[in-house]
């Protein structure tokens, strides 16, 4: 059979190799001027490819469509990639959180690995060729139409174009324009795994800093939504970092109310400890000056305000209810977040095509028959730590491999 791939983005080259590696005559048609231009700028340049943890686990990282993802991950799970890859001589290594990347640190071996892979296997790739529609006949796809006007018969289509998050690398939500246009359903698209926007001038002041093993809590209309510990960073509109972006997935939209503990390795108990045993430490100290060895340097000047208590005040001068008041600030620094960063700077997009019209065995349309929807187009999507990226391996698999 002749299949089409639209997309050559993870997704799009792994459905494209598994189909060419059943029998099957395959072509990626790629609108950028080469492959993999997403991949290239994953996990900061160095593509988290996947996650190593026990495949059970995986499935706790999912956010959203974690039944529908069962076949195609046990069809084509963490440990069967990362095979894959270091056959093609990839070497591999994992790292803290089980996250997996090439041993060389650069994303560049990974797409040269696929690319390698894919001609190895008779894929034809058709770069610079941006497709402009689906053809369909009879509720049937039968090629797509080039955006030149020229158009490609086939005996299937899949399509893999991604979502919404970082445009300028080709991402502009074309699968779902025509998937919707061909009858189904596409629920809204938002950013995800992103930065939050915060109010006032704090963040501002603190950019730059990072907090390791803090815990941080959102609160919506009074509510906890969150709690988690990791890192996460100050930024001149608010905050970023691991625990942020994971909040972004998994908590409703803003306002928000956060508290971040930036001692949660003590309970309230030790850390009155800790501050009187700094307080008798440095008694004839001004308050300003008696924090160096509590919190980084950057924070000193900024806690001091929010707790007032006079900076310039001799440390054996502050109360006990000022000692409390700076302890409840050092267990809950307040922000309150405004916003979410937009789909420049999203990992991933959050929404797509609805799951229950899409077959999860082979990924095949249920109201288009020959019509395959694989990777970010589908209303899918995990956290941060590969697993977004095993998502698009094993749906692309699990297309490439079941065309009838």
């Amino acid at each position: 059979m002749d299949i089409t791939v639209i997309g050559a983005g993870p997704a799009g080259m792994m459905a494209a190799y598994a189909a060419a590696r059943a029998g099957h005559s395959v072509t990626i048609f790629e609108k950028n001027e080469k492959l993999g231009k997403k991949l290239f700028i994953t996990g900061k340049g160095r593509c988290n490819l996947t996650n190593a943890c026990d495949v059970t686990e995986l499935f706790d990282s999912i956010c959203r469509g974690e039944k529908f993802l069962y076949s195609s991950i046990y069809g084509f799970d963490n440990s069967a990639l990362c095979s894959l890859f270091e056959s093609e001589g990839l070497a591999l290594k994992t790292e803290r959180g089980n996250r997996v990347f090439p041993a060389s640190d650069h994303s560049s071996d990974v797409i040269k690995t696929l690319e390698k892979m894919l001609k190895a296997s008779g894929v034809k790739i058709r770069l610079n060729t941006p497709v402009a529609d689906i053809a369909v006949k009879g509720q049937k796809a039968v090629g797509v139409v080039l955006k030149n006007g020229e158009t490609v018969s086939s005996d299937r289509v899949i399509v893999a174009t991604g979502g919404l998050s970082y445009k300028t690398t080709g991402s502009t939500g074309d699968g779902m324009k025509w998937a919707k246009k061909l009858g189904h359903k596409v629920s809204d698209c938002i950013p995800s795994l992103v930065p939050f926007e915060c109010e006032g001038e704090v963040c501002r002041q603190l950019q730059g800093l990072s907090l390791k093993n803090v815990t941080l809590s959102l609160f919506k209309d009074g509510k906890r939504v969150f709690c988690e510990t990791g890192e996460m960073l100050f930024t001149h509109f608010g905050i970023s970092g691991p625990l942020v972006l994971t909040a972004s997935a998994l908590c409703p939209d803003p306002p928000l109310e956060a508290k971040i503990d930036l001692k949660s390795g003590l309970d309230e108990q030790q850390l009155d400890k800790r501050l009187l045993r700094d307080f008798e430490k440095y008694a004839n100290r001004d308050f300003i000056n008696a924090l160096d060895e509590l919190l980084p340097q950057k924070l000193i000047p900024v806690v001091a305000q929010l707790s007032c208590i006079d900076p310039r005040i001799k440390v054996n001068s502050i109360t006990k209810q000022q000692r409390r008041s700076l302890l409840e600030l050092l267990k809950g620094f307040p922000l309150t977040v405004t916003g979410k960063r937009g789909f420049d700077e999203a990992i991933i997009t959050r929404g797509g095509i609805n799951l229950k019209e899409v077959d999860p065995g082979t990924m095949e349309s249920k109201l288009v028959s020959g019509l395959y929807f694989v990777g970010e187009v589908l209303d899918a999507d995990a956290l941060t730590g590969g697993y977004n990226l095993q998502i698009a391996w094993s749906t692309g698999y699990a297309a490439g491999i079941n065309m009838e």
